[in-house]
């Protein structure tokens, strides 16, 4: 199951397998923000289609973050559309071996202390998270600056979750994709709410933590997370709620 909805004036958001793929449109064209798991390849091409584009009208590809099931379909995007593809040099090596990142925390334990998390990791593996495809030529973004694709986000570092890990702030839109740096659905506890990742897929939980700051410092109205619904009241609000909750 997959849902296509408008987030925000000119983005939209493809829901699929509790991954988050969004997209960008600005005179004619769109950037894709994170290309979520395999299986979501087709969905791609079906929701430009849906909102009045085709996938040539794809001008890039950045990635939040590096881990498997936001890359899932780069390999495609790649040999595909030939549209450069962006992503912090420092999860570049993450990017060419999906399956090696630092975490925190054993995750096979999870399941057994949050199994309401089952259904979200089951639906992940059933879209294809275990055989994502390692992939390399990816174009390094530097923290603070405006990017050259439809919408021109500015890049917020936000480090923890991963190494390179980066916001997209849209502030004529008053949007801030999160990636994983805040979601609203935890895949490893199932527990909703704003919050930093757990243990299971994060870096580095008090640099996660720390970054917040960096989010609260863009002001922005509507958070775009990675997994999750949409947050509508204020990245102010998020941050505190992620605060209070803290590493799991």
């Amino acid at each position: 199951m997959s849902q296509l909805s408008e987030v925000a004036e000119g983005v939209h958001r493809i829901d699929h397998a509790y991954v988050n793929v969004y997209l960008v449109s600005d005179g004619g064209r769109v950037l894709v923000v994170d290309t979520g798991l395999p299986a979501t390849w087709p969905l791609i091409g079906r929701a430009l289609r849906e909102i009045g584009h085709r996938p040539d009208d794809v001008a890039a590809v950045v990635l939040t973050h590096a881990h498997f099931d936001h890359t899932g379909c780069v390999a495609r995007v790649q040999e595909r559309l030939g549209v450069p593809v962006w992503l912090h040099a420092e999860d570049h090596r993450i990017a060419a071996h999906p399956y090696r990142y630092a975490h925190e925390n054993v995750r096979g334990l999870y399941p057994l202390r949050y199994p309401g998390a089952l259904r979200t990791l089951g639906a992940m593996a059933a879209a294809g998270a275990l055989r994502v495809p390692g992939v390399t030529g990816l174009r390094p973004i530097e923290p603070g600056t405006q990017l050259p694709v439809p919408g021109s986000p500015r890049v917020v570092f936000t480090p923890g979750h991963t190494d390179g890990h980066c916001a997209l702030h849209l502030p004529d839109r008053d949007v801030l994709i999160t990636g994983d740096a805040l979601v609203t659905l935890d895949p490893y506890t199932g527990k909703q709410g704003p919050q930093i990742v757990a243990g299971a897929a994060t870096a580095d939980s008090a640099q996660a933590l720390r970054s917040l700051d960096a989010l609260a410092a863009t002001g922005a109205g509507t958070l775009l997370p990675g997994h999750g619904e949409p947050w509508a009241w204020g990245v102010a609000g998020a941050v505190d709620q992620a605060r209070k909750i803290g590493a799991h």
